[in-house]
């Protein structure tokens, strides 16, 4: 199949696309976030003729200190997939160290990059800028047609998939020879084709900020599991600012948003115990509910994939969300090639499985570890800490496990 024969392009003066100009194209990706934008690319570098649909552009999320509030940590293989579709955003700061303690251990793991072999073990990057970069290459790539609208309904037949789109009270049928949702955890896609998801309610929200410490963060994350669920401090490319993701039950949550800056911050001082100093400011706090939940299967039909949060939806407390989209594209990428058939029957049928495994591995994991730190049990305490000493004293241990968490080799692999 070759797609540099499909989409003609043909805006109308609000900047979209004109209904009537569209031609049956050859892959559609539904969601414009990160890993759906980074797929069109991906894609059209390939030669594929792709047509990306969202709502509307990305819009701007809540600031301080000069920073998007909203982070992501990425991966090296995160990473080495944007620079390759030249997308890599100028605000990434690297961290090289990983610390790690709970409330009522002894023991602390540090995590170095040195210990891989490599110079960092990610980079937390802003949302916002890292959005403004894909969709400046998304604007500008020949191969690529922006639609905005909303998904209705999704039909998908052996030899085509078309979505129907409600733009501002108007419909709109796209045809495509292949569909990519990436459309989030809340995918219309997947609701369109009745997938069905599992769901493991965690009882717990997330509290989400900036703030500026009294000592410098030292290039790294710091991570404490609390009785109430973790910690997180994760450095930006300030010395002295630190994005804040703290998972807690749904009652804390309430009652920290409602505390003072002053407040909040002696708070936070005490629940990190002042690993940075003082906590001196902090940016507004945001909460959202921390749900993780798995899709049936990553391949509803022959011609439908499912990346990213349409797949699954993973606890934030070792930041792989976005990592996984983009392991998902990484190994599609590897079946995609240039004039290859995407529809062809069993083509992602092994794609698929190890897709669900890798996600079944890493939801029960991530739960595992969460009840584990959870317990307030004495003996699960002593056993906690047990298991931390031992892990210490094995350097190859823990090269293995930096390597997973990097995304530079996993277990499903």
């Amino acid at each position: 199949m070759d797609g540099s024969s499909c989409w003609k392009k043909e805006y109308s003066a609000g900047g979209g696309v004109s209904i009537g100009s569209l031609q049956p194209c050859s892959v559609a990706v539904a969601g414009g976030g990160p890993v759906g934008a980074a797929a069109a690319l991906s894609l059209a570098d390939r030669g594929y003729a792709v047509t990306l649909v969202d709502q509307h552009r990305p819009q701007p999320g809540p600031s301080a200190f000069g920073m998007d509030i909203r982070n992501v940590a990425l991966s090296p293989r995160s990473a080495e997939l944007l620079k390759q579709i030249d997308s890599w955003p100028e605000q990434a700061a690297a961290y090289e160290k990983m610390c790690v303690w709970e409330e009522r251990g002894t023991s602390r793991l540090t995590f170095d990059a040195a210990g891989a072999g490599r110079g960092e073990l990610g980079w937390l990057v802003e949302v916002a800028p890292l959005l403004a970069r894909l969709w400046q290459r998304l604007e500008a790539h020949p191969n690529i047609t922006l639609v905005f609208g909303s998904v209705t309904d999704v039909a998908a037949t052996d030899q085509r998939v078309t979505l129907s789109l409600d733009q501002g009270g108007e419909t709109l049928a796209l045809s495509a020879d292949f569909l990519i949702a990436s459309d989030g955890a809340k995918s219309a896609v997947r609701d369109a084709l009745k997938v069905e998801v599992r769901q493991w309610p965690t009882g717990q929200m997330a509290v989400t900020t900036l703030v500026r410490t009294e000592r410098p963060h030292q290039a790294t994350a710091w991570q404490r599991f609390l009785l109430d669920g973790p910690l997180a401090l994760l450095p930006s490319m300030d010395p002295l600012l630190c994005s804040v993701v703290w998972s807690q039950s749904e009652q804390q949550a309430a009652e920290r948003l409602t505390l003072s800056d002053t407040e909040f911050c002696s708070v936070l001082t005490r629940a990190s115990e002042a690993c940075l100093g003082d906590i001196q400011d902090a940016a507004p706090r945001q909460a959202f509910p921390l749900n993780q939940q798995l899709a049936a299967t990553a391949s509803p039909h022959r011609r439908v994939l499912l990346l990213g949060d349409a797949l699954r939806v993973v606890h934030p407390l070792a930041g792989l969300g976005v990592n996984l989209g983009f392991e998902d594209l990484s190994e599609l990428l590897s079946i995609a090639k240039p004039n290859v058939d995407l529809g062809q029957p069993g083509l992602w049928d092994k794609f698929a499985r190890q897709r669900l495994l890798r996600s079944e591995i890493m939801l029960r994991s991530l739960d595992g570890l969460k009840r584990l730190y959870g317990s307030s049990d004495p003996w699960i305490g002593w056993l906690r800490n047990a298991g931390v000493g031992w892990f210490r004293q094995r350097q190859w241990l823990q090269r293995k496990a930096i390597e997973e968490a990097t995304g530079l080799r996993h277990l499903s692999s």
